[in-house]
């Protein structure tokens, strides 16, 4: 099934009225350039083009059509008119060469790197004699038969060339085009493609020539750069009925090429059909055009520095849409695939796969964000991308500290409308007590999680909602307003919030969440000394508030001597919407507040 809608996708880009968003064809691949060696018709070089744009580590070249790229390995296997510096033009790289040169093997290096350059050009040598007789290819073997690397050593570009290895390929003179591209070559190219079936493909379902070794899938984050399976048989445990490689899993040469095509083309580093999750880089399109093929993005990733509203102008699109059932492109019923994968050594797992239509899938994106939704501090982002919510709860709140699985399952539960993994509601749990602070994005973690917990349970326990609820009789949620409430009222004492190095928060809240009895009746007491040094009405103030809170409790059971962790979130809960509710209301000012 993935592969088949890959195929489809494939099929579907290659429609595309636009041609520059047209996907290669069959025997052709869209390669990134760093740099062409542009040589005039006798094979001398004229200048060698640097087609990166941007600054730093971030320059990216020019991308071009070129022929499709062999599959390789440990052995030696050069590409058609195309490759890295080392088959090009025999320049070695400074880190291998280095490595080598430490292990005592700097002249098996050399002699690969001559292997490397022999092959390439055996490669040019086996085009048909016709195709010889183009000017492009002849010179580019004058090139090579004349070239020396002492030519490149008075250029500015031979450090980067020997650091980065780049991919290199030729251009004669005056055209647009690489040789690679023209005509005679491209016409080979498709011609070589043409086999006798020998099996029948399971895309298609009909007789295809079986393609023995897939293309590799490149850029899923945490897998080999040189790029990853989905479908490889390299052991013998995989086989199966004598059969080898590919032929255990008959897919003809197009289904191959089409679906790793569309696989790359959405993995591409500046697709805007890929959003990486935690490990799990997710990749989405429609069976048709549809605006939601670019709003996902936009929907769950982070924003940019330079458009910090992005995020949030597209989900209120989003519910504009599913209020309204209509879509500025595409129509509700367009199918959708959105497709989770995660490296898993050689080869890449499937994290999870979802089809949906389009206004199924936004109707759960849009439960999402309101399941989400909480009051925070004006400051603070409207919505929550996935990567601010991850981090949230991690350790240190960083990125390499969320748990392998963890990005993929939340992916997952939002589009199919399933309730959150229990380890997302563990670790904001756990990362409040920790740091004795429930915050923005640990608070909207634990009100979503309990209220699918809930909805799909079918509980009596009313739904939390994003502002503070004075009518939840939920004990734990009322243990956290007190003790909110608590640790205000030391602060007014004190001359207002930001005047003690520490509140009762810093030292009992882990202790409060977990085992109020332990605590609760010593805060009480302090509670008492500290109205005592409020003005009376002020006092007054705070009083009956408590009072209020405490009202929900029942005097035989207060304070609860432990707390589960599902109450332990509800603490959590209670405490920030109350906290936040102190700053979302005008309140009588303390004395020393006045001055």
């Amino acid at each position: 099934m993935i592969l088949q809608a890959l195929d489809a996708y494939y099929r579907r880009k290659q429609m595309d009225p636009d041609p520059s968003k047209r996907l290669p064809s069959l025997g052709l691949e869209d390669k990134e350039i760093p740099f062409v060696l542009d040589i005039d018709e006798d094979g001398r070089l004229i200048n060698i083009t640097d087609t990166r744009s941007g600054e730093g580590k971030k320059k990216v070249g020019q991308r071009f059509l070129v022929p499709q790229g062999v599959k390789k390995t440990s052995g030696v296997a050069a590409n058609l008119l195309w490759d890295n510096a080392e088959y090009v033009l025999g320049v070695p790289d400074t880190k291998k060469l280095e490595e080598n040169r430490k292990k005592g093997k700097e002249n098996e290096y050399l002699i690969r790197l001559l292997e490397m350059q022999q092959t390439f050009r055996s490669r040019i040598d086996g085009l048909p004699v016709s195709v010889h007789e183009d000017a492009g290819i002849r010179a580019v073997l004058a090139f090579l038969d004349s070239f020396q690397l002492e030519v490149l050593a008075g250029l500015r570009v031979l450090a980067d060339i020997q650091a980065a290895n780049p991919i290199i390929s030729f251009r004669l003179h005056g055209d647009l085009d690489l040789v690679c591209q023209r005509p005679a070559v491209v016409a080979t190219t498709a011609n070589q493609t043409e086999e006798v079936p020998d099996g029948m493909c399971l895309v298609s379902g009909a007789p295809a020539a079986i393609e023995r070794l897939h293309p590799a899938i490149k850029g899923v984050w945490g897998a080999q750069t040189s790029g990853a399976n989905i479908v490889s048989f390299n052991l013998d445990a995989f086989s199966s009925y004598g059969k080898a490689q590919g032929a255990n899993a008959p897919l003809g040469k197009a289904a191959v090429f089409a679906y790793t095509t569309a696989l790359n083309h959405l993995l591409a580093r500046d697709s805007r059909q890929r959003i990486q999750v935690g490990d799990s880089s997710t990749v989405f399109w429609a069976e048709e055009p549809h605006e939601l093929e670019g709003a996902l993005l936009d929907l769950f990733g982070e924003p940019p520095k330079d458009d910090p509203d992005k995020n949030a102008n597209a989900i209120k699109v989003l519910y504009e849409s599913v209020a309204s059932g209509q879509f500025s492109v595409g129509g509700p019923g367009t199918r959708f695939h959105v497709l989770g994968l995660a490296p898993n050594a050689a080869r890449i797992s499937i994290r999870f796969w979802e089809t949906a239509t389009a206004a199924e899938l936004a109707q759960r994106i849009k439960q999402h964000f309101d399941d989400l939704t909480t009051v925070h501090a004006p400051h603070e982002p409207e919505y929550l991308s996935l990567f601010r919510l991850l981090t949230g709860v991690a350790l240190l709140n960083k990125a390499d500290n969320i748990p392998p699985n963890l990005g993929g399952e939340v992916m997952r539960v939002i589009l199919e409308g399933l309730p959150y993994p229990a380890m997302l509601l563990n670790l904001a749990v756990v990362r409040c007590r920790a740091e004795q602070k429930p915050t923005y994005a640990r608070a909207a973690v634990i009100k979503a999680c309990l209220n699918r917990h809930i909805r799909f349970r079918k509980t009596a326990e009313k739904e939390f909602t994003p502002m503070l609820d004075p009518s939840n009789n939920n004990p734990a949620y009322r243990l956290g307003r007190l003790f909110a409430t608590l640790e205000r009222i030391q602060e007014d004492a004190a001359g207002g919030p930001g005047k003690l190095n520490a509140t009762v928060r810093d030292r009992y809240y882990g202790a409060a969440s977990s085992t109020p009895a332990a605590v609760f009746p010593t805060l009480l007491r302090l509670s008492k000394a500290h109205l005592g040094k409020l003005s009376a009405g002020f006092a007054i103030t705070r009083e009956r508030l408590i009072g209020e809170i405490m009202d929900g409790f029942d005097a035989d059971t207060f304070p609860p001597r432990h707390l589960a962790l599902p109450d332990q979130a509800r603490f959590a809960l209670g405490y920030y919407q109350q906290r936040q509710a102190f700053f979302a209301k005008t309140e009588p000012k303390t004395p020393e507040e006045t001055q």
